[in-house]
């Protein structure tokens, strides 16, 4: 049927041509060019003058044969009785009626022109229809339905996450065992909120929810409720809740709920009054449920922020469930969950892995194991390895190694001697981050170099100290590049970027500078489209950012002399690790220690780390020399 409408334009066209092409082929041919052709006052004088033999008449044109065997031919408006006068003459007269067209040709002729526009419209109409819609079914739900071919997911299948399925627990019982609840009169949230970064299982977790409760379960979109026809969304969302009620006790899963949840009526650009409608009639579906009704609403997004504060509020989405990023437990669960079907070597320790991938979330996770089989695949070997593993860590934090690019010798050197710098200042500052590998390999797009740290535990604060060791680490590149070879290059571009960031972080944001004091300067700047801050708002004087520039400036130098004097202080240390980095062009951290002499090893290998996240960076990676505006963190 939707073939049909999709093509009934095309097909009403075909059927006008044939209709044409018949009535062309049935129609008899005149050839003008055997015929002389002769006006209608020459063609009466030779009628009465008897000069003509035979006459045939036709419509309203006279052809016919004179006396001598010429043929003729002449045009006339009516025919009326002239047949009679020319048969009186005594010419042989021959009459042929007009042809009549059918009914259903006429027909179609007359109303092709209405049609063929119906058709264009419906083809149209048919096309604007994202995901195969249909012109009669635009306004049903898109929601895809699962009952005996119901996700087969349970919270055994989630790792990372105990807290997140302890909120959802409720919810399953509720689904299986409602009389529990109503008995002591409680009432189970109509809506549960699940936020977190991207790829931290979300969607993952309301699959495990239905799959635990065993019940119907509704999936959808939120971009799948918002068309480009106003009110169309808001039809969709009646007809899913619609839908749910013939399948109660059940779950709706919105994904991506940002895409129908924005603020309203604000921005630049003003409201959208499709977005509008469809949210407000979602809020009235939410307060409208019945009390004794067994629908929930799970809903997932990774921006809380530009959620309508009516969606929020208790009585529509009354618990909000964070799921956020693992920590090292947590992370080591996940990777059991996908080395399930994988052949893993003896000498694989999940343990390691997990500890060398901090911030990792659940997607990176996956994607690591897949990226270690993979590898694994491609040297032909039976079983992943550790080093396959490692690869892996190396491939999602900054790419794929790229060894076919040409870089010359200088180049080379100076990108040895620049992530040098890094790991040597981070090796002999107290209280910093170990170093975990130095490559002056080129990975990924931008980065031809880098130095790798990897936090002995899981952090989720900062100190003054620890921010002020990355500006020093940051800064090692360039001054060894200094020291060394009497010139900079642009590789400490992205290097100098950050440091400024941070710097700039802990004297306008955390309080961290004696004398500007226990102050946070300026606004932090929000989506302009939500009706917020076009530009930061300083609510300072332009002294106080004559201040926070001098501040920010004292900080960087201090930290540039620091790394400066390490440097300078340990220049044998640096040729050595150098010349051996130009030599093998990856060094473990285990190797540096033996490099230089330093007994233990690496210190994040140890047994216990403490729960930690490092809060927005999966890793801190120092990208060596480059171009300009090289990617300081490819993670």
């Amino acid at each position: 049927m939707g073939r049909l409408i999709k093509n009934l334009g095309l097909y009403l066209i075909l059927v006008v041509l044939v209709v044409s092409l018949v009535n062309v082929f049935l129609s008899p041919v005149h050839n003008p060019q055997q015929a002389e052709a002769i006006t209608y006052s020459e063609f009466l004088t030779a009628v009465n003058t008897g000069q003509v033999k035979s006459v045939s008449i036709k419509d309203n044109t006279i052809s016919g044969r004179f006396i001598d065997g010429r043929n003729f031919q002449a045009e006339v408006v009516g025919t009326g009785d002239l047949a009679k006068e020319i048969a009186a003459k005594g010419v042989n007269v021959e009459v042929t009626p007009p042809q009549k067209t059918p009914w259903w040709a006429t027909m179609i002729s007359s109303f092709f022109p209405t049609l063929l526009l119906i058709g264009v419209w419906i083809f149209f109409l048919y096309n604007m229809q994202g995901g195969g819609g249909k012109v009669m079914n635009f306004a049903k739900s898109k929601a895809k339905l699962f009952l005996d071919n119901r996700p087969k997911v349970t919270f055994k299948d989630v790792a990372g996450c105990d807290e997140s399925k302890e909120e959802l627990s409720e919810v399953v019982q509720f689904l299986r065992d409602p009389g529990k609840f109503k008995a002591l009169g409680a009432r189970v949230p109509k809506g549960v909120l699940l936020l977190g970064p991207p790829g931290t299982g979300k969607t993952l977790l309301a699959r495990a929810v239905a799959g635990e409760a065993d019940v119907p379960f509704f999936s959808v979109s939120g971009s799948d409720f918002v068309e480009m026809f106003v009110g169309v969304g808001a039809a969709r969302v009646r007809d899913l809740f619609e839908q749910a009620r013939k399948y109660q006790p059940c779950i709706i899963f919105i994904d991506e709920m940002d895409a129908v949840g924005r603020q309203r009526g604000a921005g630049l650009g003003g409201g959208h009054d499709e977005r509008e409608q469809t949210l407000n009639q979602l809020l009235v579906e939410l307060d409208g449920f019945d009390e004794s009704t067994g629908i929930i609403l799970i809903a997932a997004t990774n921006r809380p922020d530009i959620l309508d504060p009516a969606l929020l509020r208790p009585g529509r989405f009354d618990r909000h469930v964070v799921v956020d990023r693992p920590d090292v437990k947590g992370r080591e669960e996940i990777l059991e969950v996908h080395v399930r079907n994988k052949k893993l070597d003896k000498d694989v320790d999940l343990g390691v892995v997990a500890r060398r991938t901090p911030g990792f979330v659940g997607a990176d996770l996956a994607n690591l194991v897949n990226e270690a089989a993979l590898l694994a695949a491609r040297a032909g070997k039976n079983l992943i390895t550790m080093a396959e593993f490692e690869e892996g860590i190396d491939r999602v934090i900054a790419g794929p190694e790229r060894k076919s690019r040409l870089i010359s010798d200088k180049e080379r050197r100076i990108i040895a001697y620049h992530e040098t710098g890094h790991a040597l200042v981070a090796k002999y500052l107290p209280d910093c981050d170990p170093v975990h590998k130095i490559s002056i390999i080129p990975r990924g797009h931008m980065a031809l170099g880098y130095t790798l740290q990897l936090p002995v535990e899981d952090r989720f604060l900062m100190s003054k100290v620890e921010l002020i060791n990355q500006i020093t680490v940051l800064l090692g590149g360039r001054i060894a590049e200094e020291l060394n070879f009497g010139d900079v290059t642009t590789g400490a571009g992205n290097d100098l970027e950050r440091a400024t960031f941070i710097a700039r972080k802990m004297v306008t944001e955390y309080g961290m500078s004696e004398k500007l004091g226990l102050v946070k300067l300026g606004h932090k700047h929000q989506e302009v489209f939500l009706g917020r801050d076009i530009t930061e708002d300083r609510n300072y004087s332009d002294h106080v950012a004559y201040m926070i520039d001098q501040e920010i400036k004292f900080l960087i130098d201090s930290c540039y002399q620091k790394a400066k004097n390490i440097l300078s202080e340990n220049q044998d240390q640096v040729d050595l690790v150098a010349e051996a980095l130009l030599e093998k062009e990856v060094i473990e951290g285990k190797e540096l220690d033996q490099l230089l002499g330093i007994s233990g090893g690496e210190s994040a290998e140890r047994e216990e780390p403490t729960q930690n996240v490092d809060l927005e960076e999966k890793s801190q990676v120092r990208t060596g020399a480059g171009r300009p505006g090289v990617v300081g963190n490819p993670a």
